[in-house]
């Protein structure tokens, strides 16, 4: 298997993903509640401009408009029949976009989580939610995707689950949780667990990270954290950082995001020297603050991880529960919910598209 991913590792310290899609998305007309991969059909050129808006930043990853496209995702919207079509056409607009480019640019196929709540705390099996994994995958793949790339997780089971559906597809395989609850994800997994599940998956992983959550400095504060767990466990894969532009604000009726261009650009460098090789921006990130940060990359010089105190003067607050495993109170091992049966009390939350 040709892993176009790990090639582009080995030529570039650091590689710069896009950013937002549902938020740049309803910047161009889309509704709230309504289904973004239904565009990749009725609005295929609001879908180019968007990934070409990225390309011209200067990424070297985009995101196919997929995150929402397993079948328990568009059933929500009368459309869990048309998976194979909307997953297939979305990475072709994404292909077509890369190929046109002055550099080689890497399609990822986005895979977002099921909405479900999986065994043994749910009625979906992980069986039952790898098939469905693996039918969007293997649309992506049809499409021209060169990585399939899954975000916004929170469980180890729902990990295991998109790891195992696309594990036959045949091409790079990255993961990336959301850590949003004190330092850990909404079904209870620290950075350090996110790292030590790929030991566990019997597949090669090309990268593990967070995406999403709540702010660039606790982004930066869980890439620390991934960092000291990939060298406790002697593991290898590559670190993902993709941060939200900020904290949402509700201004005039909508959300805003608050980081500027200048703020992700101090983020972008600081998450590389906290050990992240591929760094792109999540919810409220634009066009322009991916070129602030194409900017900051290129001129970044590897420099000492970032301290606490600089993450917090620099970024923002860090929560507790990430100031916790900074300093060393959860080991790799212990301290946290890493297996099945996790933070049974949670409540269910349906995830919402990747914005």
């Amino acid at each position: 298997m040709t892993n176009k991913l790990a090639d582009r590792l080995k030529q570039s310290r650091v590689l710069l993903a896009d950013g937002a899609t549902g938020t740049n998305l309803f910047g161009m007309g889309l509704e709230t509640g309504d289904s973004p991969e239904l565009w990749n059909t009725d609005h295929p050129d609001r879908i180019t401009k968007l990934h070409q808006s990225f390309v011209d930043a200067g990424s070297d990853i985009i995101l196919t408009n997929s995150f929402g496209g397993t079948h328990y995702r568009l059933a929500l919207h009368n459309a869990g029949h048309r998976v194979t079509e909307l997953n297939t056409r979305a990475a072709e607009i994404a292909r077509e976009v890369a190929e046109k480019a002055s550099k080689e640019v890497l399609v990822a196929g986005s895979i977002g989580p099921t909405g479900e709540i999986l065994a043994p705390n749910g009625p979906i099996s992980i069986q039952q939610a790898a098939d469905a994994f693996e039918e969007q995958a293997l649309a992506l793949k049809a499409g021209g995707a060169d990585i399939m790339w899954i975000e916004t997780i929170s469980s180890a089971e729902e990990i295991e689950a998109a790891v195992l559906g696309v594990a036959n597809v045949g091409l790079p395989i990255v993961y990336t949780v959301s850590i949003d609850t004190n330092g850990r994800t909404m079904m209870g997994l620290t950075a350090a667990d996110t790292v030590k599940i790929s030991t566990s998956l019997n597949t090669h992983i090309t990268a593990v990270g967070t995406n999403c959550g709540v702010g660039a400095s606790e982004v930066v504060a869980a890439v620390k954290n991934l960092s000291v767990a990939k060298d406790s466990l002697g593991v290898q894969p590559a670190i993902v950082a993709k941060a939200n532009c900020g904290i949402p604000e509700y201004i005039d009726g909508e959300i805003v995001y608050n980081g500027t261009p200048e703020l992700m650009a101090q983020y972008a460098a600081m998450a590389a020297n906290a050990g992240a090789s591929i760094i792109g921006g999540c919810c409220g990130t634009s066009p322009a603050h991916v070129k602030a940060m194409r900017d900051a990359i290129d001129q970044w010089s590897p420099a000492p991880t970032p301290t606490i105190e600089e993450i917090t003067q620099q970024l923002g607050e860090v929560t507790q529960g990430a100031r916790a495993q900074l300093e060393g109170d959860l080991s790799v091992a212990g301290g946290s919910a890493s297996g099945r049966g996790a933070r049974k009390t949670r409540r269910r939350r349906k995830p919402t598209d990747e914005s």
